[in-house]
């Protein structure tokens, strides 16, 4: 059997629309399982993974006193240790609550306040927890009023394995304010 020339033209065609095909479909079969996950691509997450990591060695009880209250505080990893949660008691109010979790290449920290607000804030560059890591506000929620007293900001700073600053900013009424406190791990 001989085949013309025309018949291989014709059929190289068709062998090379194929191998085309197959060719574009590759790389978004080995893309689709990221894709259909539902996560980011983890991109610049070290940082952020690293900080979180540093965060949950807080995890345990810590106590201070503030204004001559007792504050007890309880560092707990929840959600298969994707989350941080700190609660906060005063031994005259609340409990108040702090949800820390990584989000790409930044962290969060969602503070369940006493006062009824929820602000949300982010970290820029995550930080070492030796140097402190800082959030600032990046949303707030559960406001009345634009004057509501609410934080705005979140330094954590591990000065030794035992001992830990927090300083919280806040605003209200259109004033700024700090509140440091100063923890130690409960033995």
């Amino acid at each position: 059997m001989r085949i013309g020339m025309e018949s291989l033209k014709s059929i190289s065609a068709v062998v090379m629309r194929r191998i085309t095909r197959v060719l574009f479909l590759v790389p978004a079969v080995l893309v689709m399982p990221t894709a259909m996950s539902g996560q980011p691509a983890s991109r610049g997450t070290s940082e952020s993974e690293a900080a979180f990591k540093q965060l949950a060695s807080l995890v345990g009880e810590w106590q201070a006193i503030q204004d001559g209250v007792p504050i007890k505080e309880t560092y707990t990893l929840t959600a298969k240790g994707s989350v941080l949660m700190s609660e906060t008691k005063p031994a005259n109010s609340e409990v108040m609550i702090t949800m820390f979790t990584v989000d790409g290449d930044h962290l969060i920290a969602t503070h369940y306040c006493v006062a009824g607000n929820q602000p949300q804030m982010v970290t820029g560059v995550p930080g070492d927890l030796e140097k402190g890591v800082t959030f600032s506000l990046e949303r707030v929620t559960g406001m009345k009023t634009l004057d509501d007293w609410h934080n705005t900001g979140l330094t954590v700073t591990l000065d030794d394995r035992d001992h830990m600053t927090q300083r919280w900013t806040y605003l209200y009424k259109g004033k700024t304010g700090t509140t440091i406190f100063h923890y130690a791990r409960k033995k």
